[in-house]
């Protein structure tokens, strides 16, 4: 009971705060449904909007936790109801619906992942889980899980764990996340090129970048560990690294008079990235959003 007490306190704390939360049993799950909502499902609607497989958007309106992240709420008396006493008392934690407060996180389960999170996303608060970290953005978006290895996105129709307040200010939600949900479908390679891959490919020297500020072993060394990095996302995640590779490079430039030859840079990323199946008309603005992501006067 004092454990359960503490989960609820803390709850209480949270919906001040204006972030809807709700209990999660051992194993970090949501309470299941109550009895008139699990058998909706075969006799129809029910009084919480026919939602028990959490596939529609809206507050739940049962008096009971159901449906996971619908049920979170910032109402103290909800929160405090007879209904949801049994559920406090069987608590093994506290969860929030992101979206519902209009944040977004990036759920990195283990160290790799935040490895790869450091290298390539913006900082911000950040918040030290059982096995990895959870980044929180400003800003709400499609959640999605395992868009990469050992990442998911929670923000609408989704819950996360509360752990604790986390350190940092917080970031405003990148492009370079939302870009982790969209869809790359991979085209078929065709005698070791892709079907979309530029027939001439650009290749940057000092010829178009006579007005850069950097040595050619400066650029061509950076600009081949991005195309190295796109090069080994075969499976999944090239689009978004080649936003992260694009956003990078463009910010080597922000100094310099120009030009720096940024044309040839960003197409010689979009073809690293159509050579491991992204879309053309993709990989153009993943790029094109990694550039713009950063201030270059320099062209």
């Amino acid at each position: 009971m004092i454990h359960a007490t503490g989960l609820l306190r803390t709850a209480l704390w949270l919906a001040e705060l204006g972030l809807p939360v709700l209990p999660l049993r051992e194993g970090k799950l949501p309470f299941g449904n109550c009895p008139a909502c699990t058998s909706s499902k075969a006799a129809g609607p029910c009084q919480c909007g026919d939602r028990p497989n959490m596939k529609f958007a809206g507050p739940c309106q049962c008096p009971a936790p159901c449906h996971g992240w619908a049920a979170a709420t910032t109402d103290p008396d909800v929160l405090t109801s007879p209904a949801w006493a049994r559920a406090w008392q069987q608590a093994g934690a506290v969860a929030y619906h992101p979206g519902g407060g209009g944040f977004t996180v990036v759920d990195l389960d283990n160290a790799d992942a935040v490895a790869w999170a450091r290298e390539n996303l913006p900082v911000t608060k950040t918040v030290a889980t059982t096995r990895g970290e959870h980044w929180i953005y400003q800003g709400t978006m499609q959640s999605a899980n395992k868009v990469r290895a050992g990442v998911d996105i929670k923000s609408r129709m989704s819950y996360a764990r509360w752990y604790r307040p986390g350190t940092g200010p917080i970031a405003a939600l990148p492009d370079a996340v939302r870009a982790l949900v969209l869809k790359e479908e991979t085209t078929r390679p065709l005698r070791g090129e892709v079907d979309s891959s530029s027939p001439t490919r650009a290749i940057w020297d000092r010829s178009v970048a006579t007005g850069c500020r950097h040595t050619d072993t400066f650029v061509q060394t950076g600009l081949a560990r991005g195309l190295a990095k796109i090069a080994a996302c075969r499976e999944q995640g090239a689009g978004s690294t080649a936003y992260g590779v694009a956003r990078f490079l463009a910010k080597q430039h922000t100094a310099c008079p120009g030009p720096c030859g940024l044309e040839t840079i960003k197409r010689q990323i979009i073809d690293a990235a159509v050579a491991v199946g992204v879309p053309k008309e993709y990989a153009a603005r993943a790029v094109a959003n990694g550039f713009n992501a950063v201030a270059v006067r320099a062209s």
